[in-house]
């Protein structure tokens, strides 16, 4: 599957590089939700998508960090 894949990634990565892939997400998202409100957004999915990989993105941080203790 694709999110399967995606989280492999994922947990390769540092912390510090998934803080940025983080923060780029977040990013992302502001982006997504100010083009929604000003109807210049086609695919309104990609809010949701992006919404599950910031939540996937912080999973991964917090096992780390859990792994780590």
């Amino acid at each position: 599957m694709k999110t399967n894949k995606y989280v492999e990634e994922l947990q390769a990565k540092s912390t510090a590089e998934l803080s940025e892939t983080l923060v780029a997400a977040k990013k992302e998202l502001f982006n997504l939700r100010f083009q929604n409100a000003t109807n210049q957004l086609d695919n309104t999915s990609r809010i949701k998508d992006v919404r599950k990989n910031i939540a996937r993105i912080q999973t991964v941080i917090s096992q780390k960090a859990k792994a780590a203790n």
